[in-house]
This record gives C-alpha cells, structure tokens and sequence, in this order.
C-alpha cells in the first residue's frame, strides 16, 4: 500500500480536523462549538468524536460567517497555515455566500461607539424613538 492509498484511508475525529484545519485556535474552542451545534458534518450534526475522512463535507458557523467545505486531506497535528489550507477545500456557493455578506457589511455604516455616552439631546432622541 502506498503512502497516499493509507492517507485516503485515513479517519481522524472531528475536533481535531477542525484543529488541525485551523478553524480553531484550540482543540478545546473546536469541542465547544461541536457541542453547541455549530458544525454539521455531511447535513447531519455531529459530536466531537465523530470520524471525518477524506470527502466528507464539514459546515462551519463562525458568526456571521458560514464555511461549507470538502475534507480533501486529514491530519492529527497542527501544522503551518500553507499546510492547513490543504486539508479542506471550500465549496463554490459558501464562498460567493461569504463575499457577499463580506460586501453587505462593509457597506453598512460604523457604530460611532467611541463618542461616549448618549448626550441629553440625543437621550431625548431616544425616548422619542422608543414612544413610536
């Protein structure tokens, strides 16, 4: 059997993929969102100890932004990030869905949260806003 033949049979959990894929800065953070339903592994949601292998399709919710990629490669260890990009390939539609809401939010206007607190004026704003 050679090398790439044992790669393709290879099965490695879930969180550490995620790890490894560089999704997550932690296996820990990886373990939380799995547990809270964040990530879907081929539409059906999956726990932490779940197998992934090459070919399944893994969706990651990352607020606001939504990942749905192809596993291409499986690894158990952390490596660079130019390694990382290999293990996973993302599909068409996730990424034209994340360009778009990259643009939608871009062209929404900044909170002005560095003024400080509301002034009378604006307080009275407010109240007016909240009466409607």
């Amino acid at each position: 059997m050679t090398h790439e033949q044992h790669e393709s049979d290879e099965r490695v959990r879930l969180d550490k993929w995620l790890w490894a894929a560089r999704f997550y800065k932690t296996r820990a953070l990886a373990a939380d969102a799995i547990d809270g339903g964040k990530v879907d592994v081929n539409g059906g949601r999956a726990k932490r100890a779940k197998m992934v292998q090459v070919g399944d399709e893994v969706s990651v919710r990352q607020t606001p932004f939504e990942h749905v990629v192809r596993v291409r490669g499986v690894s158990e260890r952390r490596g660079p990030a130019s390694v990382a990009a290999t293990l996973y390939e993302e599909t068409a539609e996730s990424k034209a869905k994340r360009d778009a809401l990259v643009t939608q939010i871009r062209s929404m206007p900044a909170d002005d949260w560095e003024r400080g607190r509301p002034t009378k004026r604006d307080r009275r704003e407010i109240e007016r806003f909240r009466r409607r």
